[in-house]
């Protein structure tokens, strides 16, 4: 599957140059978009997301009707999520697609997408943006992941249990953008958690960070609405406990 809506730190490119799951349980406790999840849809999929934003975007993808998403509407340049009659949840996601990469749901079209629309930028194709092509790929989606399950709440909320950990917290340093981004964390406490799952963990940082034994992983793309198109280097820690 493809991303079900664009943001900030997103690991939808990224995913497959992780290790695959070799659980049947995934578990994300800082969901975001859940990129990773996303390329593995099958599996049984735990999201925990402190965001209530991004909360309810999950809930509402994961219960609502491929024909709900098709009936919703366009989006005009000079128009707000706020003049569109429907569901609050809906204007939320909606707004992820108006401003992309951005770290909260945007209530009117980014600069950038008005650029697009109006054919006046390189580059960006149409389905970047909320239309027709991402309301019928969300549509096409969204019974995929009706198994899934969404916890709203703090990453210690999670009981224990034998799985694949996708641990991807805000960034020591690039993670200011967050809404409950690195002020909010004890490190320590977050890289003890860690190092206490069982199963398969992966945690996600940036290369410098020293909570956790980091080793570079790989470059990619930074976000272009934050960081100018630059190179994020990623750095990985990985620890496979109790597998048959």
């Amino acid at each position: 599957m493809r991303p079900f809506f664009s943001f900030y730190g997103g690991k939808w490119r990224s995913a497959p140059k992780y290790p695959p799951p070799v659980y049947d349980i995934i578990v994300e406790p800082f969901a975001g978009s859940a990129g990773y999840s996303v390329r593995y849809p099958d599996r049984n999929v735990i999201l925990v997301e402190r965001d209530p934003e991004i909360a309810e975007t999950w809930r509402y993808l994961i219960k609502v009707s491929s024909e709900e998403i098709l009936a919703l509407p366009d989006l005009e340049l000079e128009q707000t999520v706020d003049d569109l009659n429907i569901h609050p949840e809906a204007r939320t996601l909606i707004g992820w697609w108006l401003n992309k990469g951005a770290s909260r749901p945007s209530r009117r079209p980014s600069s950038n997408m008005k650029m697009s629309v109006m054919g006046k930028r390189q580059g960006d194709p149409p389905s970047g943006w909320w239309g027709s092509v991402i309301r019928e790929r969300i549509a096409s989606q969204v019974g995929r992941i009706r198994h899934w399950t969404l916890i709203e709440g703090d990453y210690r909320c999670l009981q224990e249990m034998e799985a694949t950990w996708f641990i991807d917290p805000p960034y020591v340093k690039a993670g200011k953008y967050y809404k409950y981004g690195p002020k909010t964390l004890n490190y320590t406490e977050l890289g003890a958690w860690c190092r206490s799952r069982t199963g398969q963990v992966m945690v996600c940082e940036n290369v410098g960070a020293t909570w956790l034994p980091f080793r570079p992983w790989l470059n990619t793309k930074a976000n272009e609405s934050r960081s100018g198109g630059k190179v994020s280097r990623e750095a990985l820690w990985m620890s496979v406990r109790d597998l048959a």
